[in-house]
Formats: structure tokens, sequence, C-alpha cells
């Protein structure tokens, strides 16, 4: 069975969608957890209607991290998925991931390529030597049950880049699976606002914005100092 949590802070313009797409994906044997975050809008209305098909946890805002890590604990699967309450999922997406970590019985999750409003972003294959100088692997990942290491509360920034480091520093890698799996419906959700333009960083913001030379001119926007101290951090974690 796979077990997927999707954490969800005011996502009752999208939940609906993404529970949709993942009841009509073409494997069945699913549990699906969803952990209300301290929602202020109508989330908790919407989730009643898929009352039949999803567990769900109502808790105080604690933040993206908590909110997975509750859910991975009561969670049964064997394989389990950390998806975005705005994700959509080709009906095939779980299958070939699945299909991935059964060819490559040495992974510890399979990730794809996706879609990101109107921008492909695709990924590359595993390599260790490029995942310790970049994250190029999506939250939204098929991972083996006994290899999660749960995510780490106290970072504010790079939680997903720290997971798969970590999984990494324990010797285990990634699968790709070169397609484009699902997309996100709404980027202009604050969630991914804040991700790309620098107040929680991670992989997919403009390049443009670290080619400027800030140290140069004199000044660096809060957004890019942020980034640096936190990502900083993550070196330091795992003496990068």
């Amino acid at each position: 069975m796979i077990s997927i949590i999707i954490p969800s802070f005011n996502h009752a313009s999208t939940i609906g969608k993404c529970l949709e797409s993942i009841l009509s994906q073409t494997i069945s044997d699913l549990e699906i957890i969803v952990v209300n975050d301290g929602s202020t809008d109508n989330t908790i209305e919407v989730l009643k209607s898929y009352a039949d098909h999803i567990q769900l946890i109502d808790q105080p805002n604690q933040g993206a991290a908590a909110a997975r890590n509750h859910g991975f604990d009561q969670s049964t699967g064997e394989h389990v998925m950390f998806c975005d309450a705005d994700v959509m999922m080709r009906p095939e997406m779980l299958q070939k991931m699945l299909s991935a970590l059964t060819v490559h019985p040495g992974a510890a999750y399979a990730y794809s390529s996706f879609r990101f409003g109107w921008k492909k972003f695709s990924s590359y294959p595993f390599s260790a030597e490029r995942l310790r100088q970049i994250n190029f692997i999506t939250t939204t990942s098929l991972i083996r049950r006994a290899d999660f290491p749960r995510f780490d509360e106290s970072l504010r920034r790079f939680q997903d880049w720290d997971l798969w480091l970590t999984i990494l520093e324990r010797g285990k890698g990634g699968v790709l699976v070169d397609e484009e799996l699902f997309r996100i419906e709404n980027p202009l959700h604050r969630h991914h606002l804040i991700s790309l333009f620098g107040q929680r960083p991670s992989q997919w913001r403009p390049s443009l914005m670290h080619r400027i030379p800030w140290d140069r001119i004199g000044w660096i926007p809060t957004s890019i100092k942020k980034y640096r101290a936190a990502r900083e951090i993550i070196k330091r974690k795992h003496n990068l």
C-alpha cells in the first residue's frame, strides 16, 4: 500500500482537485491522509465531502514539516508520498514511480519532472555529487517507508534538500522517472510564491536572482540574504 500524506494550509481552492487526481490513479491500494495545518479558510468544509476516502488530521498551525511527520506517524503504507495540496497527479503517476522502485530495489525513492504553472521543471538522473551541490528532487516523490528519516522540524527552509541529503548519508539514493508526472495547479498560492521569491528558499526559484553580482553592487536583497543563510545551515549540517 502507498500512503499519501497531504499537508494543507488554506488550500480550499485546490485540495479537492488534488484529491480527485489521487482517486483517479491507475492503482487503488492507497491510504490518503490529509493534515489540516490550522487552515483559516473553508478547507475543512471541502474535506468533509471526501470523508469516505481520506483520514483527516486537524491540528493547530505547526508548519509543513511537522504536518508531514504527524501524517507519517498515522500512516501504514510500505511506501509514502508527501504531496502538496495543489498538486494534480497524472493518472499513471503512482504506478510509474512504484514500477521504478521495483526495477531499482536499491533506490530509496522515485522522483519525476513536473509542471509549475506554464513552466516545465525537468529533473536530472540521480547523482550524489550533484545533490550535494543543489537540490533537484521535488518533495512529491515516492519513498520507501523503511528509508524515510523524517523531516527536520527545526529547519525553516530547505527541508526537502535536507531530507534527500540525510538519506544519501545513510547510503541510499533515488531513481528518476524521466517524465512530467504532475503539475502544480495554483503556482500563485503564497506557499509557492514564497518558494520562488525567497522567504522559503528551494531549488525552484529564478536563477537570475543568483546571477546578479549583489556583493559588487553593494546591496543584497533580504530574500537573497535569507537564501544564503539557509543554505549555509544545510551545508554545515551535512559537511558540504
